[in-house]
């Protein structure tokens, strides 16, 4: 049996971005990335429900401020409580998690898509993705740029703009171009 462009882009496997279906979802997405960017000042449980509208899933009390951009949506799976401040960009066509309580600053960059490193496999307009999983009370200064493939562990802290290019352990502090280990981060101070 032959896989869709859009089955083989859910499976990591290479794509072509154009099909008609992926035209059609892309298309759908950005009637809801107009819809949810004018929705600023409405309160925040009804930007929650266009949240979930579109979203794989959006846990209680998550806040996502527009404007926001992603490509799918429906690969974005959000955690209780997190939080995604101004000018945020998510290429989600694998999925992304963000664990509970984690927050990310303005103008973060989350990529799941990727593209060939052979020069012949780009020229056929073939890309593919890899998935981004963020765990629980994690904090991504702003303007940080996540690459695909990448894991953060829980109560990591990513400085504002860093580059991340590897895996970051549970409680890590990186920062940086590319993201290097800073030191672990304590308990919260209260």
């Amino acid at each position: 049996m032959n896989q869709t462009e859009k089955e083989k882009m859910l499976a990591g496997e290479l794509y072509r971005p154009g099909s008609p279906e992926l035209a059609a979802d892309e298309a759908a997405n950005k009637a809801w990335i107009v819809r949810y960017n004018a929705s600023g000042a409405l309160p925040a449980a009804e930007r929650h429900v266009l949240l979930s509208e579109h979203f794989g899933h959006v846990g209680k009390s998550a806040v996502v401020r527009p404007p926001f951009f992603c490509d799918c949506g429906y690969n974005i799976f959000l955690g209780d409580n997190v939080f995604l401040n101004f000018n945020c960009v998510i290429l989600d066509i694998m999925p992304v998690r963000i664990g509970d309580r984690t927050q990310i600053g303005p103008a973060v960059q989350i990529y799941a898509a990727d593209h060939p490193r052979d020069a012949a496999t780009r020229r056929e307009g073939l890309e593919f993705g890899r998935p981004v999983t963020i765990g629980a009370d994690v904090w991504i200064g702003g303007g940080a740029i996540i690459l695909p493939g990448i894991s953060i562990g829980d109560g990591a802290v990513i400085g504002a703009g860093s580059v991340v290019t590897r895996d970051v352990a549970p409680h890590a502090i990186v920062g940086g171009n590319p993201a290097k280990p800073l030191g672990k981060g304590g308990q919260t101070q209260g």
